[in-house]
């Protein structure tokens, strides 16, 4: 009796085994390890960050800066929402203020950021966009792998990430985004 449970515990085991699928890592690039903050997050990078920036903002945009460098001048948050501890969100997670790491998939890339545990699913897979989708701050994201100079390896992940919960900002500049 006792050989019959090791057996099946076995061949269980190994059922396990033969249906993981291996991908070939070699077509992706290889992002591995820790990312960290490079230089200040600049629109312009000949110019000096904040309002050296001079973001191409339309009248209202530009009420609103004035608005949140003010604010902030005089101790508060302009539209900054960790100010309140509300997560970054998209896209300020991506300025990688914090470490961050990639990990990629075949159908998935996730992109794990420290600060308060974010995690950001970019799905490879091919789907269509959900119709009803909950907002979130990362949002929903779906990417497509380009091999840019046809040599067989993926270069460059697009990505368009939709339903992004707010408040939201670019950088803790008060430079504002557009509400959608």
């Amino acid at each position: 009796m006792r050989s019959l449970v090791v057996a099946v515990a076995l061949a269980a085991s190994c059922a396990g085994v033969s249906s993981a699928q291996a991908f070939d890592e070699s077509k992706y690039p290889d992002w591995a390890g820790e990312w960290r903050l490079g230089p200040p997050t600049k629109w312009d990078p000949s110019k000096p960050p904040g309002r050296g920036q001079e973001a191409p903002l339309t009248a209202e945009y530009q009420a609103i800066f004035e608005a949140n460098l003010a604010d902030q001048a005089a101790g508060g948050q302009g539209t900054d929402p960790t100010y309140i501890c509300i997560p970054d969100g998209m896209p300020r997670a991506m300025n990688v203020v914090f470490p961050m790491e990639i990990v990629i998939t075949p159908k998935t890339t996730y992109i794990m950021i420290e600060y308060l545990s974010m995690l950001r699913r970019i799905y490879t897979d091919g789907r269509d966009w959900p119709r009803d989708q909950e907002p979130s701050f990362m949002g929903y994201s779906i990417g497509k792998w380009v091999d840019e100079d046809g040599a067989g390896r993926y270069s460059l992940l697009e990505v368009e990430t939709r339903n992004m919960k707010g408040p939201r900002a670019f950088d803790p500049s008060g430079i504002p985004l557009h509400k959608d």
